[in-house]
């Protein structure tokens, strides 16, 4: 990876979180305030949650808090998810390189994908992913949207985030 980690690739299929590692590296040469990435990353994040709600992921409570009332603010379902030491265990240490792109445990799929991705944002750098792959297409309950078919979700939570931003 472009911040000198060593990766083994065990699943071609989980390319996604590769090409983020790099991005993560190459935004944080900017010196950022804060760094937030979106991805339809994986599946697991639609077994968790279903498909009418984005998983966050973040290392710092008051981006959480305001992508969590952006969503509050236009309708956009969020819910924290844990960064646990535990998922990290799971893609570090394995012999020979730093990390593996695929988590060694069962289950917490999105929580490793994660995990993987925090390694490549400087420590001191607010940060938050945001898995929007169970809502980029029809939701099960568009009550709040009153139409069917493809939303855009969560743009407009991200537009208010920005709009709102405090850090």
């Amino acid at each position: 990876a472009m911040n000198g980690k060593s990766i083994c690739v065990d699943n071609t299929d989980a390319e996604g979180r590769l090409i983020l590692a790099d991005a993560l590296c190459y935004a944080s040469t900017f010196e950022p305030k804060f760094i937030v990435d979106i991805a339809t990353l994986t599946g697991a994040i639609k077994v968790a949650l279903g498909d009418c709600v984005a998983g966050v992921f973040s290392t710092n409570s008051a981006l959480w808090n305001q992508i969590h009332e952006a969503g509050s603010e236009t309708g956009d379902r969020v819910w924290r998810m844990p960064l646990f030491k535990h998922y990290s265990d799971q893609m570090c240490d394995h012999g020979g390189y730093d990390l593996n792109n695929l988590g060694k445990g069962k289950g917490g799929g999105s929580c490793t994908a994660a995990a993987f991705l925090r390694e490549f944002v400087p420590k001191n750098t607010p940060w938050m992913h945001i898995d929007i792959a169970g809502v980029m297409g029809d939701c099960s309950d568009q009550t709040w949207m009153g139409a069917k078919g493809m939303t855009g979700r969560p743009m407009r939570t991200l537009v208010q985030f920005i709009t709102n931003a405090k850090v």
